[in-house]
């Protein structure tokens, strides 16, 4: 027998999942196909850059396809196309869920996508004409461009914080707290990055505070809120410690945003700021090894799942990459280590480890779950799932190793005054080969990836009505094609 009571509370939940997904379905979905287009756009960037690296007389003639163009606009789609769209998309759909409510404003969330992509637009084409800040990760014009971004981002602030106020859930799960955080720090680092006074010393300092807690305060905070939401959602357990999860996220607030400097060693910036910034950059061990503990003890005597969920697949993979990337950084800000690393290939590995690895394979779990809820029908294929999954992940595995193992040689190359620098670069060619072979696999996962998501876009309005028995579950594979709710 049922109990009634308990029929009763279960409905009233479902219904409430029900109100919030509907609320979220049209902003949310119209931000994940455009952080989708952007994906695709950065990915061919990201290959025609690759490949000039090693042939450097390809594609010479035009002035928007030189290597520090394309470049150049390759690290700023995927950065606030891409990825901070995705995110956005995240962030809008689970901040109802969690807070147990529908979300408020969902038409100022608009404005607020499509003035971000105005302002995306502008500055990639500004770009292309050779217009740049001249500041890594700031590149984007800051009189044409920054300004749209700036008022996208607000848009977007506005509604969630509207949707905070009118919360009925009784306390606020670590996820909110991530997500919250992240809309507080970006706004105060992407000013301060784009300030217009600031020369000299000044801007190289700037430049790194912004650039590191890009990562760290931006992009982490929303990633990690995915994957302590969706990690236990799929599994259907609770996070291993919520009081655990919270060490980890205010120190994280704490140590983060004094790393930057370290990757100054060298220059000509103050001995203390460095010394501060490699402190902070060792001390970040501390939130680094509190989430990795709370992650693998709630995944602990389940890791079987990872056959069945791709959501917890992509999740999964991209919880390991924020520890290592995590754990890597921390190394490599010491200055013994610094010395070898800095200016080589590492750098570029270690930051796609972030970037990539962590990042954007968190935002495709988080995606593979979100969709089937926003419209209300399962993915077309599960086969293109596999693909997806299998390409991205070889693909940037190759990218990370041959770049590394690479950096090393280059780093000790560099030290050893009796070795030419030609010698360094030699050393480095086959990795570049390896490099742009890894980019045309993440590329045609990429384009897999998207053919599933449009393709399953398809099709008539939801129907939004309670599900007869249960809520609709994440894809699960019970055989190369067929799949199962």
């Amino acid at each position: 027998m049922t109990n009634p009571a308990a029929e009763i509370a279960y409905r009233e939940d479902v219904e409430l999942r029900l109100r919030a997904d509907r609320s979220t379905a049209r902003p949310v979905l119209f931000v994940f196909a455009l952080a989708i287009f952007w994906l695709l756009v950065g990915s061919v960037f990201g290959v025609i850059a690759s490949i000039k690296l090693h042939l450097p007389d390809w594609l010479v003639r035009q002035q928007w396809l030189t290597f520090g163009i394309v470049r150049t606009a390759h690290l700023d789609v995927m950065a606030y196309g891409w990825a901070s769209l995705a995110m956005i998309g995240v962030a809008l759909w689970t901040f109802p869920r969690l807070l147990h409510v529908e979300l408020l404003w969902p038409r100022v969330a608009m404005v607020g996508a499509v003035s971000w992509n105005i302002g995306l637009v502008v500055g990639v084409a500004l770009l292309l004409q050779g217009r740049n800040n001249g500041m890594e990760w700031l590149e984007l014009d800051r009189y044409y461009s920054v300004p749209f971004l700036v008022l996208g981002g607000a848009c977007v602030a506005a509604s969630l914080i509207r949707t905070l106020i009118a919360r009925r859930a009784p306390h606020l799960y670590v996820s909110v707290w991530y997500i919250v955080g992240a809309f507080i720090w970006f706004p105060i680092i992407y000013v301060a990055g784009n300030w217009p006074t600031l020369k000299g010393v000044e801007s190289a300092s700037t430049n790194w505070f912004y650039a590191h807690n890009a990562l760290g305060l931006w992009f982490a905070p929303i990633c990690l809120a995915a994957i302590y939401y969706f990690m236990p959602k799929v599994l259907g357990r609770p996070i291993h410690s919520y009081q655990l999860s919270l060490l980890g996220f205010w120190t994280l607030a704490f140590f983060y945003a004094l790393n930057g400097m370290h990757h100054l060693i060298g220059g000509p910036i103050p001995t203390w700021m460095i010394t501060t910034s490699i402190v902070a950059s060792v001390l970040m061990v501390i939130p680094v090894v509190a989430v990795a503990v709370n992650h693998h003890m709630t995944m602990i005597g389940r890791f079987g799942a990872l056959r069945y969920s791709p959501t917890l697949r992509f999740i999964v993979v991209g919880a390991i990459a924020y520890t290592a990337v995590s754990l890597q950084g921390s190394f490599t800000a010491l200055r013994e280590v610094n010395r070898i690393t800095h200016f080589t290939h590492w750098t570029v590995a270690h930051a796609h480890v972030g970037a990539y690895a962590f990042v954007t394979l968190a935002l495709f779990g988080a995606i593979y779950y979100i969709m089937p809820r926003i419209t209300r029908r399962e993915w077309p294929s599960a086969a293109l799932i596999k693909w997806h999954f299998w390409l991205v992940l070889i693909g940037i595995s190759i990218y990370v190793i041959a770049l590394t193992i690479a950096g090393l040689f280059q780093g000790l190359a560099l030290l050893d005054p009796g070795t030419p620098f030609q010698v360094s670069v030699e050393r480095t060619i086959w990795a570049l080969w390896s490099r742009s072979f890894a980019g045309v696999m993440l590329t045609a996962g990429h384009i897999v990836f998207a053919i599933n998501f449009f393709l399953m876009t398809r099709g008539p309005e939801p129907a939004w009505r309670i599900p007869p028995l249960h809520e609709v579950q994440p894809v699960i594979y019970r055989g190369d094609d067929e799949v199962a709710p």
